[in-house]
C-alpha cells in the first residue's frame, strides 16, 4: 500500500492492522525514482507482486487559460507515466508465473473533456488508452488489465463531514430521500469490484467496468 504523505500513511497503517501480511510505504509515485525504490523495498519484504492496482490521481480543476500548464505534465506524471513505470517494473514477474493481474481506477475524464478538466482529463483519457494497450499485450501472457471507471463522488475518509454533503448535480425526484451512503460510492464497495476483477476467470476477463450510485445521473 502506497501513500504519497505521512498523513495519508496512517490512514494506511489503520488498514495495515487489519489486513494480514500487508505493509504501507510512503512514496510519490510522481518521483519515478523513489518509486523505482520502493518496489525494490517491497519485493524484499513481501516478494513479487502478483496484483497492481493503480489507484493515485492528480487533478487540475480550470480552464486551459486560468490554470497552470505545469500541472498537465504533474497530472501526466501521477495518472499515467506512474502506471507505464509500474507496469514495466511488475509485468515481467506475472508473465515469468504464468498470471496476475493490473487494475487502474479512472472516471469519465477518461471519455470525455470539459473546461475546467482542460488540464486533467487528457492525463486521464491517455491513461485508459495506456492500460487498453496493456491489456492486449499481456492478455495472451496471461495477465488481466482491467479499467475501473468510478462515476461518482468518493466517500473518502479525509472529506470530513462538510465534504459529504450531496454533491450539487445530484436532484432527487419529488418525495425522494436518499442517504449519504447512496450519494457516494462507499471505499469498501469500490475495493469489493477492484478485488473481483482482479480475480476473474481466464475464460471471461473483462477490460471496461463503470460504476456509479444509483442515485448518479449519467
Amino acid at each position: 500500500m502506497l501513500a504519497r504523505s505521512a498523513p495519508r500513511l496512517q490512514q494506511l497503517q489503520q488498514l495495515q492492522q487489519e489486513i494480514a501480511g500487508s505493509e504501507a510505504y510512503v512514496c510519490d509515485v510522481a518521483d519515478l525514482g523513489a518509486l523505482a525504490a520502493t518496489i525494490d523495498n517491497i519485493r524484499a519484504a513481501l516478494g513479487k507482486p502478483s496484483v497492481l492496482i493503480h489507484t493515485a490521481v492528480s487533478e487540475t480543476f480550470a480552464t486551459f487559460l486560468d490554470a497552470d500548464p505545469g500541472a498537465l505534465e504533474r497530472n501526466f506524471r501521477v495518472n499515467t507515466t506512474a502506471l507505464l513505470h509500474l507496469a514495466r517494473a511488475l509485468a515481467p514477474d506475472m508473465i515469468a508465473a504464468g498470471g496476475g493481474a493490473i487494475v487502474v481506477t479512472g472516471n469519465t475524464a477518461s471519455l470525455r473533456g470539459v473546461p475546467n478538466y482542460a488540464l486533467f482529463a487528457p492525463s486521464k483519457a491517455a491513461q485508459r488508452i495506456l492500460a487498453q494497450s496493456l491489456a492486449r499485450d499481456l492478455g495472451p501472457k496471461r495477465v488481466h488489465v482491467g479499467y475501473v471507471m468510478i462515476d461518482a463522488a468518493i466517500d473518502a475518509p479525509w472529506l470530513g463531514e462538510r465534504g459529504r454533503t450531496r454533491p450539487a448535480w445530484v436532484e432527487p425526484p419529488a418525495g425522494w430521500a436518499f442517504s449519504r451512503d447512496e450519494y457516494f460510492a462507499q471505499p469498501a464497495a469500490i475495493a469489493d469490484e477492484v478485488f473481483h476483477i482482479a480475480h476473474q476467470h481466464p475464460s471471461t476477463w473483462s477490460f471496461d467496468h463503470t460504476i456509479r450510485p444509483f442515485a448518479e445521473t449519467w
